[in-house]
């Protein structure tokens, strides 16, 4: 178990090392669009910080084929999610990027949702899944995907609307949080394949099952999908929330998928659903939009603010007059008289 412990620590650097470095590598890149998969491609890998990038993200999944040996998917996506505590001071020091109060709020309501997963394992009396039907599997992983496809579609059209309030990047985090909860369970699938046979005998087991095949289509779409929204929305945001929504579907969907059993004892028991509820609740309750910035604030107070005594009713300000009830710039009807002056 402690391996997988380890293993599963391994990763969460190489996850947080290789978000911030393609997040630094992409700002310096032109505009990206998903409606251009093949464009997409070909600018990433013309830059050596995203390629260094995607290599720590490589070596992240290897270390991920460990801990699905080693430890329950529950606990595995419990300690993959407290890696954003890395994420969130790497993504501050290197990126500047600065969360929102409500949104840190909200952050550390996830991370202590998943340290009451974490605390619902025991050693001992957890079940380490295996095999399980493709049937199932599949049933799961298609549905999953599509929904994935069109939340992301459906953001993408709302921003291209003039006018429109400026996303902080949650329904991108959800989509491509699904395509990553099916590849993760993809990965859970062919852990199980690597067998102690030799390696023609696990190349023959791994290609007739149907993980490889969903490994690429989520590696290839979750590439295209997952750079463009990080290019546009913070990383900081954006991933904690693909992370949160990766972590929920695959220990509440691959737990009796790959034949895992909840705990037995009620403490235990309560731990797992009370952390899966909250960190969903917390998940739903955040903001969809990023505040406005403060001269867009200003103007919006402006506009709704009723006019003063001193302006007009398109607030525009008026001259003062020197008396009142008289015409801006005239002067007293009467004159006082000065010195010298007749009367």
């Amino acid at each position: 178990m402690w391996w997988g412990v380890g293993a599963a620590l391994v990763a969460n650097l190489l996850y947080s090392v290789g978000f911030v470095l393609e997040k630094r590598a992409l700002g310096g890149l032109p505009a990206l669009s998903a409606g251009r998969p093949v464009r997409v491609v070909v600018t990433l890998v013309t830059s050596p910080l995203w390629l260094a990038g995607a290599l720590a993200l490589a070596a992240g999944f290897a270390a991920q084929l460990v801990v699905y040996r080693t430890l329950p998917i529950a606990a595995a996506q419990g300690i993959f999610v407290s890696g954003l505590v890395l994420l969130l001071l790497l993504s501050s020091t290197v990126l500047g990027e600065r969360p929102t109060g409500r949104e840190r709020h909200a952050l550390g309501a996830v991370l202590v949702a998943l340290l009451m997963v974490v605390a619902s394992v025991r050693e001992g009396d957890e079940v380490v899944g295996g095999e399980a039907p493709w049937g199932l599997v599949l049933a799961v992983s298609v549905p999953t995907l599509a929904v994935g496809v069109g939340i992301y579609a459906q953001v993408e059209r709302r921003a291209r609307r003039r006018h429109r309030v400026p996303t902080n990047g949650i329904g991108y985090g959800v989509s491509v949080g699904l395509l990553y909860g099916v590849s993760s369970l993809a990965v859970k699938g062919a852990a199980g394949r690597l067998t102690v046979g030799g390696a023609g005998e696990v190349a023959r087991a791994l290609l007739g099952s149907p993980y490889p095949y969903v490994l690429l289509f989520t590696a290839g779409a979750g590439l295209v999908m997952s750079q463009t929204a990080l290019q546009r929305c913070r990383a900081s945001l954006i991933v904690p929330v693909c992370t949160t929504v990766t972590a929920l579907f695959t220990a509440v969907v691959g737990t009796p998928v790959f034949g895992e059993r909840l705990p037995d004892d009620p403490l235990p028991l309560f731990l797992r659903v009370a952390g899966t509820a909250l960190a969903l609740s917390v998940l739903l309750a955040m903001p969809r939009h990023d505040p406005p910035p403060p001269a867009r604030a200003a103007r919006r107070r402006d506009r709704t603010r009723p006019p003063s005594n001193s302006e007009d009713p398109h607030g525009h300000r008026r001259d003062p007059a020197a008396h009142p009830g008289l015409p801006p710039r005239q002067g007293a009807a009467h004159p006082a008289p000065g010195p010298g002056r007749a009367l």
